[in-house]
């Protein structure tokens, strides 16, 4: 005869110190982890990504004073970056395409060429993860108490938060609103059957006008029901915080890391498309003629093996896809479709006499990273800048490859600002109409000339001194002039003509 076991009676309390009897189940039930940060306690709760940002709210100020029921709240968090929260969203807008991709494929399907030519547009890397958010829950009393817990005979917590308990971020305001982003894309994409033009997260690269196909539609609703179901938020959770705790929490968690150097960065990071060029291309392929070394400054010319630091060849990547400064924010779309010309310059760059090669500084000025900049600032701006113009990139590529400049140490054109009205006509004729008119004044110092050594040493002021280094190498290459030097030089001619004010020099 079998005896029926009555089930378990859960127990609930309203302190984690005791857990007895019962208490009101009001609230939506969130298991949990009980931690001790420093031996303060926290719960630590792994959510959905969308049902944590319905349940969170962040202490700036704008959201405070644009909603009524928190004017009252006090601040403790810095301004909002929206730049920086859309950066975060096209990554998490990716970790859902690449979840979505998953799942297919975890069930045993494939995945689908619309989802393919998302992920290859959007980019892809070896791994994707977000880290864990933290948050107070500030109507609560100190470590916990007043909220409602239960213990089942298994052993498991459970607490109880109703609408009342926000979760305050403290750490993650970003990632927050990052998703919230990406929520408002997948809406606007699932429920108008268009790409929204904001938040622009994505757009095809085949037509950017074009509406999206039934096949992507069913891309991006996998993606949002992966925000919804398979991809959860891990929230430390600290409880009854005051706002001068919060304010002190958020400084140390955002102010006693150290950074992580830039050379290291770019070494671990194959997300980022140039990233993925420079690996999968230069290295690879061995277009890269120069051995690359991750110190940030390996500029010892006594010991110079010919190598080139990442973070210069980034730098020189940087302009040459981008014109501009950093790889930050680069979309595969930008890379993929400039692979073949970048191959192409890098291996220009590869034919310059001593480039590469032990003892290149000392031999050759293009082993100086400045050198290397303007000559990609030269090349993008003939290949896809606004004075776009592919018979002067070819030119320019060609005088590269064959040897039409030189990039010798001694070349007078180097050390032009630096010379004798009579020596600038005499070894340079007619660069000084290629250039900056020395009588504006502004920047020229390009570094100096070691006539022990004969060696050319260019300073530290880059931004500077590439663009003139650009207008020479147009002079000797026969290249049209920039345009604002044109209008710079028309401007002074104009000023000499009526008495009136020079221009100012770039």
């Amino acid at each position: 005869m079998n005896t029926l076991v009555p089930p378990p009676v859960a127990t609930v309390t309203n302190s984690l110190d005791d857990l007895l009897e019962q208490g009101d189940h009001s609230g939506r039930p969130f298991n949990i982890l009980i931690g001790s940060n420093m031996g303060n306690r926290t719960l630590i709760l792994s959510v959905p990504m969308s049902e944590f940002h319905s349940m969170s709210e962040v202490a700036n100020r704008a959201n405070l004073e644009a909603n009524p029921g928190y004017q009252d709240e006090p601040i403790a968090q810095r301004r909002l970056d929206e730049s920086h929260s859309k950066k975060l969203a096209l990554f998490i807008l990716k970790g859902l395409v690449s979840a979505a991709r998953r799942k297919r494929e975890k069930a045993g399907g494939s995945a689908p060429p619309a989802l393919l030519a998302i992920q290859r547009d959007i980019g892809s890397q070896p791994y994707i993860a977000m880290q864990p958010i933290t948050a107070n829950i500030r109507n609560c009393q100190f470590g916990g108490e007043g909220l409602r817990y239960e213990r089942n005979d298994g052993g498991m917590i459970t607490v109880y938060l109703a609408d009342k308990h926000v979760l305050w971020v403290i750490d993650g305001q970003h990632r927050r609103h990052a998703m919230e982003l990406v929520f408002d894309f997948l809406k606007a994409v699932i429920n108008t059957g268009k790409y929204p033009r904001k938040p622009a997260l994505y757009l095809p690269t085949d037509d950017e006008r074009r509406e999206p196909t039934s096949e992507e539609l069913a891309v991006w609703a996998a993606a949002f029901e992966a925000a919804r179901s398979d991809c959860t938020i891990v929230v430390e959770t600290h409880l009854g915080l005051d706002y001068e705790q919060e304010r002190q929490l958020f400084h140390d968690l955002n102010n006693l890391t150290k950074s992580v150097e830039s050379s290291l960065v770019f070494q671990f990071d194959n997300s980022n498309p140039v990233n993925l060029f420079i690996k999968s291309e230069l290295i690879d392929d061995c277009v890269l003629k120069a051995r690359i070394v991750d110190s940030d400054n390996p500029h010892d010319w006594h010991k110079d093996e010919g190598v080139i630091s990442r973070k210069d060849l980034i730098a020189v990547n940087a302009l040459l896809f981008l014109n501009k400064t950093t790889i930050s924010g680069a979309a595969p779309s930008d890379i993929h479709s400039k692979e073949q010309y970048a191959c192409r310059f890098w291996g220009a760059v590869g034919s310059i006499p001593h480039w590469g090669e032990p003892g290149a500084k000392k031999n050759t000025v293009a082993a100086q990273p400045v050198v290397l900049k303007a000559l990609a600032k030269l090349a993008y701006d003939f290949g896809y800048g606004r004075e776009a113009d592919p018979p002067s990139l070819e030119r320019l590529l060609s005088a590269i490859e064959n040897g039409k400049i030189d990039f010798s140490h001694n070349n007078p054109m180097w050390r032009f600002f630096d010379l004798s009205e009579e020596d600038k006509e005499a070894l340079c004729p007619g660069l000084s109409d290629a250039v900056t008119p020395q009588e504006l004044g502004g920047n020229l110092d390009l570094g100096s000339f070691d006539e022990m050594n004969g060696v050319m040493r260019f300073g530290a002021k880059h931004n500077d001194i590439q663009r003139h280094l650009g207008d020479m190498i147009r002079w000797t290459v026969g290249l049209p002039k920039r345009k604002a030097l044109i209008k710079l030089q028309e401007d002074l001619a104009q000023a000499k003509a009526t008495g009136g004010a020079l221009p100012v020099a770039e």
